[in-house]
C-alpha cells in the first residue's frame, strides 16, 4: 500500500508518494540504490542546523523529491528533476527532506507489518 503526504513548497501543496515500487523506479531512472541514498542523506543533514550539504547530497535530495513527486503525480510533475525544480523560487532542503524521509519510513513500516501477517496467516 502506498503511503502519500502533502508538503507545502514555496506556497505550493506538493503530495509525494512512497511504495514499493520507489527502490525500483529510482535504480532505473537514476542507476543508483535509494536505500543507500537516504542514509548518506540522513547522516549528511546531522541535526539540520547548519548548511554542510555538498552538491551531490543536494542533488540526491532533489532527485528523491522528483520522483516521490512524479510518483504521485505523474501527469502534473515535469518529467525530469531541473524542470520540477524550476518551478519553484527557493525551498529549504533541512525543512523538506525530514518530512520524505519520515514518509519513506512510515511506507517501509507498513511493508514489515505485513510480511509479519502474512507469515501469521501462512502459520494458521
Amino acid at each position: 500500500m502506498a503511503v502519500t503526504k502533502t508538503i507545502e513548497i514555496d506556497g505550493m501543496p506538493i503530495t509525494f508518494r512512497a511504495s514499493a515500487a520507489i527502490p525500483r523506479l529510482y535504480r532505473n531512472q537514476f542507476r543508483r540504490d535509494i536505500y543507500k541514498d537516504l542514509a548518506a542523506l540522513e547522516k549528511s543533514i546531522g541535526d539540520g542546523k547548519s548548511s554542510d550539504l555538498d552538491s551531490f547530497s543536494l542533488e540526491l535530495f532533489e532527485n528523491i523529491a522528483w520522483l516521490m513527486a512524479k510518483h504521485a503525480d505523474p501527469e502534473h510533475v515535469p518529467d525530469t528533476p531541473d524542470e520540477w525544480l524550476d518551478q519553484f523560487n527557493t525551498f529549504s532542503i533541512y525543512e523538506i527532506l525530514p518530512q520524505i524521509i519520515s514518509l519513506w519510513g512510515v511506507n517501509v513500516e507498513q511493508q514489515v507489518e505485513s510480511k509479519k501477517n502474512l507469515v501469521r496467516q501462512i502459520e494458521k
